[in-house]
């Protein structure tokens, strides 16, 4: 016995959309390295700290309870990923999110979590 199958006007449409629409395989690797890196909860809290306002490393130290050899790496790690940039003045680098993109993506990321289920 042979059942035909018919496809749905919706699965019609997945199967006929523009093969520009679908992630290439570098740019998935290269996103999700990113999401990987997201995944550690110091580098977190420091882009919370800096999602409301920019600071050096010594008062981010200080905010966070971490040594600020602890925070400096975490800086270079995330000043690698283009999260965060800086500012000299003085003897004092400043810290801040790289841009709007970095906020509004921790922001939607901290607003889906506080979501009730």
């Amino acid at each position: 016995m042979s059942q035909s199958h018919q496809i749905s006007p919706r699965d019609r449409d997945i199967i006929s959309s523009p093969i520009d629409q679908i992630l290439s395989i570098e740019k998935s690797q290269r996103m999700a390295e990113f999401f990987s890196f997201l995944g550690d909860a110091n580098r977190l809290r420091i882009l919370s700290v800096l999602a409301q306002k920019e600071l050096c490393v010594s008062n981010l130290a200080t905010s966070l309870d971490m040594s600020e050899s602890a925070v400096s790496h975490q800086l270079r790690n995330l000043r690698a990923m283009r999260l965060v940039s800086y500012r000299k003045q003085g003897r004092n680098v400043f810290y801040r999110l790289h841009d709007n993109h970095i906020f509004h993506l921790y922001q939607a990321v901290a607003e889906h979590l506080d979501e009730p289920d």
